[in-house]
């Protein structure tokens, strides 16, 4: 496998460095409004898997483990309903990332269940904070998927 292209974001200097600062800033409102980052990675590794970026993926799940995510509960997010794994809170940060990552799916694309729902678990900033890591989770997806982004790790 090879990539079309680097990612648009390594070869546009200024972007590159905006969306890492966009990064730094989440993870720096998430600590300040309580939201845990193995919720946010949780919601990016969703997305991603929707979206098929194995990059994304990989690094997601990665950073989830080395933010104390168990096993069990990271190889169930594909299939987070059916599963015991997940809090209330995890449950609403899923939900909201799958249609705020699936917006044509359906007329109502984040209907107003899955709305309260995540209300009811993240006061304004944080659900704001939440929001935009999930937006920028399809951002770099979108990046990755169209230009065909390999994870740069061996098989054994």
């Amino acid at each position: 496998m090879q990539s079309r292209m680097n990612s648009p974001a390594m070869i546009v200097p200024e972007a590159i460095q905006a969306l890492q600062a966009l990064g730094k800033a989440l993870f720096e409102s998430a600590e300040k409004t309580g939201v845990p980052s193995r919720t946010l990675f949780l919601a990016y590794l969703r997305t991603s898997q929707i979206n098929g970026d194995s990059v994304c993926v990989d690094l997601h799940s990665r950073n989830a483990m080395a933010a104390g995510v168990q096993v069990e509960k990271l190889l169930a997010v594909a299939a987070w309903r059916e599963t015991p794994h997940f809090t209330d809170a995890e449950r609403a940060a899923l939900g909201l990332s799958e249609s705020i990552t699936r917006l044509s799916d359906r007329t109502d694309p984040v209907p107003d269940e899955i709305y309260t729902e995540a209300v009811r678990h993240y006061e304004e900033q944080a659900l704001a904070t939440l929001i935009a890591g999930i937006a920028t989770a399809n951002l770099w997806n979108r990046f990755n998927v169209s230009t065909r982004q390999i994870v740069n790790v061996s098989v054994e």
